[in-house]
């Protein structure tokens, strides 16, 4: 229920490099401005307090930390992708940007009172171990949010959904992206991603309690919430 990445023909962490410098712009298009206001639900879901700190996995160049910031909260954005962090780090300087991998954080247990991760589990190898290493970051009574595609729930608008990814995503991509073949590579990680109710039961398997979620744009995205008992 996952994309193989084993098989990719290009490395993942290459690929985002290749694809930084119009990332933002190339999201914008493809999601027809929506992502913007799923970024604006993270930030409510989260919830941040002024003081409070807070880790953005898979921030890319920044887009979703800075709203995090403007609430008042100490937010260390973090990618594996020098690449993205490059070009956040010119476009936002006043963010800490850090370089580390999702599997294995460059953080001590209980660092942050809430971390989130947008658009980015998808791409790590391991997912429960992903999800087991924010768990493992964040303090006890701490929450997370985890913003990714996810599966919508009416059925024709599922089908229609899925042709749109597979047949007008690639093409639209190809005219805006420095690396068009990436954005074939995310409609095929998206159509392999695991369901609402797989993800949830994901989150409570590593041990993260009270676990709920909510559909965006149809299910097109969901929002998965929980606490670290």
């Amino acid at each position: 229920m996952r994309a193989d990445l084993d098989k990719q023909p290009f490395d993942v962490a290459r690929m985002f490099d290749d694809v930084a410098a119009k990332y933002d712009l190339t999201n914008d298009v493809l999601s027809l401005g929506q992502d913007r206001r799923w970024r604006r639900s993270v930030v409510a879901a989260l919830d941040p307090k002024p003081g409070e700190r807070l880790l953005d996995l898979a921030a890319g160049t920044g887009t979703s930390s800075l709203p995090l910031r403007e609430r008042g909260a100490f937010v260390v954005p973090c990618d594996f992708s020098l690449g993205m962090l490059s070009v956040g780090k010119q476009r936002r300087p006043e963010l800490p940007f850090v370089a580390g991998d999702g599997l294995q954080l460059p953080f001590a247990d209980g660092s942050f009172d809430a971390v989130t991760i947008s658009f980015g589990l998808r791409n790590l190898h391991d997912t429960e171990a992903g999800l087991a290493e924010l768990l493992r970051v964040t303090r006890p009574g701490g929450r997370i949010v985890v913003c990714e595609f996810s599966h919508p729930a009416w059925g024709p608008f599922r089908t229609l959904y899925s042709e749109y990814l597979m047949r007008a995503l690639p093409p639209t991509a190809r005219a805006i992206s420095s690396n068009p073949e990436a954005y074939v590579y995310l409609a095929e990680s998206i159509r392999a991603w695991p369901d609402q109710q797989h993800l949830a039961a994901l989150l409570q398997k590593v041990g993260w309690s009270s676990v709920a979620w909510r559909n965006l744009s149809g299910g097109i995205v969901a929002l998965h919430r929980a606490t670290r008992s």
